[in-house]
């Protein structure tokens, strides 16, 4: 195959797929005497994992995954993947939270829900709530800036406290990051979770949310079947083994067209 057969497949640039073997995303291709690179259904199936990939972890973790794998890190790899199904199973703690505080705030009760085994806890410094999302503390003071977050102030030395609702705020805030949607907006839909306020928007919001994270669980499961089938051996034809294959994670490579 030339770069123009493995890019026309996905609608790239041939030289996006030269990029892509430069950066180790795809195996090494094969020269002509003349310096033309061949490249192989192997290549081929390396291209459609590293796009599933991106589809469904997004392009850091799809690069470092598949450089990973091409260059016999497999534990690097699937630790990448790991890290990628937790922060999904995060994302749906943190909707099902948010999901029970509108549930208290139309009703009445209080949102700590205190004896009800909620994962949310309370007092946090700015420090410890920073670690717990995985972010900076100048990102949390942006979003006090933005009317997001509302900490309280301990006395004398005037530090940020986060109390269980500031906790749920910011899970949410989080959440709503990673979906790409901007800070005035947020701000907007953070004060209806606190009031209560415009709900059946706030409910369209969540399902929407919802969604979302099941095309993307979907998106992994997509993305982990072109992985391994990159991976996985290639049978021998019936007339007897063929001639060897490159090795990672201890086997041969095996190519799909489809």
């Amino acid at each position: 195959m030339r770069p123009a057969d493995l890019a026309r497949e996905h609608g790239l640039s041939t030289q996006a797929v030269r990029n892509y073997e430069r950066d180790g995303f795809l195996p090494p291709a094969e020269r002509t005497p003349t310096g033309y690179r061949i490249y192989t259904e192997r290549h081929a199936a390396a291209l459609r994992a590293f796009l599933a990939l991106v589809t469904a972890f997004g392009h850091a973790t799809a690069a470092l995954v598949m450089s990973a794998v091409n260059a016999d890190r497999p534990d690097e790899a699937l630790t990448a993947l790991d890290r990628g199904h937790a922060q999904l199973l995060r994302d749906r703690e943190t909707l099902a939270t948010v999901r029970r505080a509108v549930e208290d705030l139309t009703s009445g009760r209080t949102t700590e829900r205190a004896g009800t085994g909620c994962s949310l806890p309370g007092p946090l410094s700015i420090g410890e709530l920073a670690h717990r999302l995985g972010l900076t503390p100048a990102t949390l003071r942006t979003w006090e800036t933005a009317g997001i977050l509302t900490p309280a102030r301990d006395r004398p030395g005037g530090h940020r406290s986060y109390r269980p609702e500031d906790v749920r705020d910011a899970e949410l805030t989080h959440l709503l990051r990673r979906g790409g949607h901007p800070l005035a907006h947020i701000t907007t839909v953070v004060r209806q979770v606190r009031t209560a306020g415009g709900t059946d928007s706030l409910a369209a919001a969540l399902d929407d949310w919802q969604q979302r994270l099941t095309t993307r669980g979907r998106a992994m499961l997509t993305a982990a079947a072109r992985l391994d089938a990159y991976l996985s051996p290639a049978p021998d034809p019936p007339d007897g083994p063929g001639p060897p294959g490159s090795s990672v994670l201890g086997t041969r490579r095996q190519s799909h067209p489809g």
